[in-house]
């Protein structure tokens, strides 16, 4: 065999080193997550109760949820509005709030670790019951409203406050989105500020001109990750707002699935519903993505939009 012959079959050969160091993730994601996600879809197409075994229905399920269930559509209603409202507010204030931390004063990494410190809690069940004693109607948000003479109301048992108080809630939980928001404003050059301010621009002009478009990709990753979390939703209004709350103000479509899974037992419908929350994500992305051209700017390319 000659020397050439040798470095071909060389070649050839498939280090399988790399596969073993990975194979624990493989299997996991084969076994946990890639199979899951094939079974959910078969079982949208079928009459599943967890305690028979499925029957073959086609379309029925998502013939049944667009055409004779009221609730979906209830439950799709309540979550697109809360995403509306949740969303942009969560954006602006952990962006205000990360430009006050940008401050290089003295003691700030304090400020920064105090502030975020409740972000790592902030979806856990004792913050939303926490928060549901907050917003009752002996709670302390309306003992504080006595001290100045206002009769408060039950924030979470009035259908016109109850799905406030969990847009209120997400906002509050603006710790990681601050953070990102954070890491993005330091890395926007002083230099520019500077240049700026020998033109004469103020603190607004700079803060349109030059902040906005140099955060414009950092806030677009955190407009789309507020977008995918705000429709996954389901422990605050679990847990704060039980069975969908006054009215079904604050029945969002996660809790909407949990029930139909986990309490009517109709795995196949609730399959059926996962899979329409993912095309209704999807297209949602992919819609700011595309929009993302015209707002989002980059260093790259002269500035524009990819």
């Amino acid at each position: 065999m000659t020397a050439r012959s040798a470095r071909r079959r060389a070649k050839k050969r498939i280090d399988w080193s790399g596969y073993v160091f990975i194979s624990p993730w493989l299997v996991g994601f084969l076994l946990l997550t890639l199979w899951p996600i094939g079974q959910s879809f078969y079982l949208s197409f079928t009459d599943y109760s967890l305690l028979s075994e499925p029957v073959w229905v086609g379309l029925d399920n998502y013939a049944r949820m667009f055409g004779s269930d009221p609730t979906f559509r209830k439950s799709l209603s309540v979550t697109f509005a809360f995403v509306l409202f949740s969303v942009p507010l969560k954006l602006l204030f952990s962006l205000l709030v990360a430009m006050l931390l940008s401050r290089n004063l003295r003691g700030m990494n304090a400020y920064r670790t105090a502030i975020y410190f409740p972000s790592l809690i902030g979806g856990s069940i004792a913050v939303a019951a926490l928060w549901r004693n907050m917003f009752g109607k002996d709670g302390y948000v309306n003992h504080v409203l006595a001290w100045f003479g206002i009769e408060g109301t039950g924030w979470i048992s009035n259908p016109d406050t109850a799905l406030g108080t969990l847009i209120l809630l997400n906002t509050w939980q603006f710790g990681s989105t601050m953070v990102i928001f954070l890491a993005g404003l330091k890395q926007i050059p002083q230099e520019l500020y500077e240049s700026a301010s020998v033109d004469g621009a103020n603190p607004v002009r700079k803060f349109f001109h030059i902040t906005l478009p140099m955060l414009s990709p950092v806030m677009f990753f955190n407009l789309i990750l507020g977008i995918i979390g705000s429709f996954q939703m389901f422990t605050a209004s679990f847990v704060i707002t039980p069975r969908g709350g006054p009215m079904q103000s604050t029945y969002v479509y996660a809790v909407f699935l949990y029930e139909k899974a986990f309490k009517h037992y109709q795995m196949g419908y609730a399959s059926a519903l996962a899979w329409i929350l993912l095309v209704i994500v999807a297209v949602l992305t992919v819609l700011n993505f595309l929009a993302s051209r015209y707002w989002v700017f980059y260093e790259t390319d002269g500035g524009k939009s990819k």
